[in-house]
């Protein structure tokens, strides 16, 4: 429990936990469909993580993935990595995540906290890391898509919440949530209100 890296690392697989439990229960098109301006979708988000992690405890420790990843190439269309192509299935995503995670776990029980490595694409000024540093920031990366995962979820059916076994949400059925929804309009508009 005291084991700062530990910590680091089991707070890094909540997030992880969280982004995959967001795609349970959902069809092939709900796991894709873009539910943002800018296209965001569930399956799409841990996509990126995988690309993310692959970068960061492979590339950044001398510890290249052993899968090549076309969506990482220099050439690789933008925004690639933040979408799922129709033959890439479901499937095949979560389980290039899973390998991706025990590529990365294997990064992070091996090497101390302040084991250097140096991140490609930062500038160069900058591109020395500590694993320590990395783990911060792979938390912050994804818990900040876990965040966007559980707005995507709840515009397709409704479904939030932190974790399966503590949704971390006011109790309440869905009268309840109607009701405060309703009423955080109402404010919202009185607000707006020129006084």
């Amino acid at each position: 429990m005291n084991d700062p890296k530990s910590s680091l690392h089991r707070y890094l697989r909540q997030g992880s936990d969280a982004v995959l439990w967001k795609l349970d229960g959902l069809s092939e098109y709900d796991v894709r469909r873009p539910l943002t301006p800018t296209g965001t979708n569930l399956l799409g988000l841990v996509k990126h993580l995988a690309g993310c992690e692959v970068g960061y405890f492979g590339d950044t420790f001398g510890r290249p993935f052993p899968e090549p990843l076309p969506w990482l190439a220099d050439d690789a269309e933008p925004n690639i990595d933040m979408w799922a192509a129709a033959d890439e299935s479901r499937d095949y995503i979560i389980e290039l995540y899973q390998r991706v995670q025990a590529h990365s776990d294997t990064t992070i029980t091996t090497l101390p906290l302040d084991a250097l490595g140096r991140v490609p694409h930062w500038p160069e000024d900058g591109a020395a890391a500590t694993l320590h540093h990395i783990l911060v920031h792979m938390i912050a990366e994804t818990q900040r898509h876990a965040g966007h995962a559980d707005i995507v979820r709840e515009q397709i059916d409704g479904a939030a919440g932190q974790r399966p076994d503590s949704d971390n949400l006011a109790p309440g059925d869905q009268a309840w949530w109607a009701a405060y929804r309703d009423r955080l309009e109402a404010v919202a508009r009185e607000a707006a209100q020129p006084r």
